[in-house]
């Protein structure tokens, strides 16, 4: 992105509704299907589980930022921490979750709109989808600020605005079908036995995925160390938001009538009696598929600008042209969109939950170094010792619940064959960094 110096602009509630429209998305609004079906009822403690988790991830981040705000963010901290191979490779492991993530979000985007145009193929959306986000990131980003900011709002209005009308319905103000209203379809508890709750904290911890995308624009407040409190208010609110909204779901629609391929939320609604409300989600779903889309687009682009400036990309990525956004990058993040399209072409089939699951995992080794760079850079307190374990603890498991499960477990070897490639880059880097400093005359090399 174009990175003239400037004075922040944004207020910490701005920064909030920002992090609402990065974060409530396809992960939520599609993956909490899958979660349910997984889960039953427990899926509830897997949310508020992984609520907590990504609220002390979060406020790790958020004190780093406010103590000293990076252009690169998590990425330059754990350079900081544990030097350059750590940026090296948390910075090219981020910008790998992301790009699964948008493969994930194509496709879910395309489920969406297929409720009005179930004929088109999936990747005919993907196309016209990411071709307008594309469009949007070459307007820089204030643009991107200001859509989220506005798509921010909506997706909230839209979960309060669910949770009213399956509220009626539950107290009887709307009529809903008796299929619904028979207990003996109802989820159980444990849906899968204990193992179900375990493989469903991960699609939960996928749900908020972007509070990194918040760390990446923290240096746009103007109080840089008002960063904690953007995110510990707007992450308090959302989980209990997911908590209340999947609570009335489960009330009200048989386990048997939700599916991975539509959205939990939209499956409850086309049970009521009110012939509008389905369109109006549906489109709701659209705008929340698209704007967690930008914010990832502006994502990787933000951070491969970043490490092709500190040398850990090309350099080339970083020239900027006439556009607000260096052209290289912007072609490169392009290149991989279209193939992003091309998988949804020829593996439509379980492809949301294969690229969610690794997507997910990507992120949560992400949200580790995260962790990890705190504890190193200033977590030196009892409290923070404890939350440390306790976050990491969560992740392990929401990491771990992967090998119960046929389609998470492809996931995670996909996610797998992704960190032992940049793990080979890594080592291939340090290699290269060690024989050229075995060159440099005393005196000439780099402090």
């Amino acid at each position: 992105m174009s990175e003239k110096d400037k004075e922040g602009h944004l207020s910490w509630w701005q920064m909030s509704l920002i992090g609402i429209g990065c974060i409530i998305g396809t992960g939520y609004f599609l993956g909490a299907s899958i979660s349910i079906q997984k889960a039953g009822w427990s899926v509830l403690i897997a949310y508020l589980l992984a609520g907590m988790g990504t609220w002390i991830v979060f406020n790790c981040l958020a004190k780093m930022t406010a103590h000293h705000p990076e252009k690169g963010s998590f990425r330059t901290y754990a350079k900081q921490a544990y030097g350059n191979w750590a940026g090296f490779s948390n910075g090219w492991v981020y910008w790998s979750s992301e790009m699964l993530i948008m493969g994930s979000q194509l496709t879910a985007l395309g489920i969406f709109a297929q409720f009005w145009f179930p004929s088109v193929p999936l990747w005919v959306f993907s196309a016209v989808f990411s071709g307008i986000g594309l469009f949007v990131i070459l307007l820089g980003v204030e643009k991107v600020e200001k859509m989220e900011n506005l798509f921010g709002v909506m997706k909230a209005a839209a979960i309060i605005m669910f949770i009213l009308i399956a509220g009626a319905a539950l107290v009887g103000f709307i009529d809903i079908t008796e299929e619904i209203n028979g207990g003996e379809k109802r989820a159980q508890w444990f849906a899968n036995g204990p193992k179900g709750l375990w493989i469903a904290l991960l699609y939960a911890f996928y749900a908020f995925g972007g509070i990194e995308v918040m760390g990446l624009m923290a240096r746009e407040l103007k109080e840089p160390k008002e960063a904690p409190k953007s995110g510990q208010i707007m992450l308090v609110a959302l989980t209990t938001l997911y908590v209340l909204s999947i609570f009335l779901v489960l009330k009200l629609t048989p386990l048997a009538s939700i599916n991975g391929d539509e959205s939990p939320f939209l499956t409850a609604l086309a049970q009521y009696n009110i012939p509008f409300v389905a369109h109006l989600f549906t489109a709701v779903l659209i705008i929340a598929g698209f704007s967690t889309m930008v914010a990832s687009l502006y994502a990787v682009t933000t951070m491969l600008v970043t490490l092709a400036e500190e040398g850990d990309a090309p350099k080339r990525f970083a020239k900027e042209g006439k556009w607000r956004v260096p052209i290289p990058a912007f072609l490169l993040v392009t290149f991989f969109v279209v193939i992003s399209i091309i998988i949804a072409l020829l593996l439509p089939e379980k492809l949301f939950e294969y690229i969610t699951t690794a997507a997910g995992l990507m992120l949560l080794y992400t949200w580790v170094f995260i962790l990890f760079s705190y504890k190193k850079l200033m977590g030196e307190g009892r409290k923070d010792r404890l939350l440390f374990m306790g976050s990491l603890l969560l992740i392990f498991f929401a990491i771990t619940g992967t090998f119960w499960d046929d389609v998470s477990r492809k996931g995670f070897f996909v996610s797998l064959l992704f960190l032992l490639v940049i793990a080979g880059a890594t080592w291939i880097r340090s290699k290269k960094g060690k024989r050229q400093n075995s060159l440099t005359p005393p005196g000439n090399g780099d402090e």
